[in-house]
């Protein structure tokens, strides 16, 4: 599903359902030390994810690699590819693309379900939270404060392999539009400055959402400069 979300030049690899993977046979050996401590359901979401980002990393034409975590725990991919992983109930997701089809990308996988009271207040501005209600209004079927969570999850993934700096939620603006029952699309407008992307400084990010099969689906991507 995630990949109607995304252009052409990314390449998507999701699963559903319970995984099965094993982390001491999957996981490379600068992957295993990272949730060495980890619980278990924290060892099978990491490998789970990282299943899903060497299989889109075949389907690019580039060798099965380790994906470690940098700073903040963002993803540290190999030369030459960007990308986003993504995890909840019963689905995982991956997404990759070339670095020179892209300027950045991220994805965000929610469980279609109001989120727990008192998390929109700590994670929205009153003005996302007015849009939020109108649109709730007009389209019952759609959880659009889950959606909110979604799509600033997806706006961090892509903002901070450019800007390598913290987003707070409430330094971004997300203006919901839903074009259909259960899609539509997205604008991030930033409260800070942003970070320079082939000389021009961005001032928002785009992104679309879908809701389908009991998920919250987001994705936004920068194009390359």
């Amino acid at each position: 599903m995630i990949e109607e979300l995304l252009p052409d030049p990314v390449v998507a690899v999701e699963s559903y359902g319970v995984p099965d993977d094993d982390p001491d046979t999957v996981l490379y050996p600068e992957e295993r030390v990272l949730v060495a401590r980890a619980v278990a359901k924290r060892r099978l979401e990491f490998t789970s994810a990282r299943v899903c980002a060497r299989r889109a990393m075949e389907k690019l034409g580039h060798p099965p690699a380790p994906v470690p975590t940098g700073e903040r725990g963002a993803p540290v991919w190999p030369d030459g590819l960007l990308g986003s992983m993504t995890h909840c109930d019963g689905y995982r997701g991956a997404a990759l693309a070339r670095t020179g089809d892209l300027a950045s990308l991220g994805i965000d996988a929610e469980t279609h379900e109001p989120l727990p009271e008192g998390v929109l207040d700590a994670v929205s501005l009153p003005a996302e939270r007015d849009r939020q209600r109108a649109l709730a209004a007009a389209r019952p079927g759609v959880h659009f404060d889950r959606l909110l969570f979604s799509a600033k999850e997806s706006v961090y993934k892509a903002w901070f392999p450019l800007a390598r700096a913290w987003l707070d939620f409430s330094e971004a603006d997300i203006e919901l539009v839903a074009t259909h029952d259960d899609r539509g699309t997205f604008h991030a407008r930033l409260l800070v400055p942003g970070p320079l992307v082939g000389g021009t400084r961005l001032t928002g990010l785009d992104g679309r959402w879908l809701t389908a099969d009991g998920l919250v689906l987001t994705a936004v991507t920068v194009p390359a400069p």
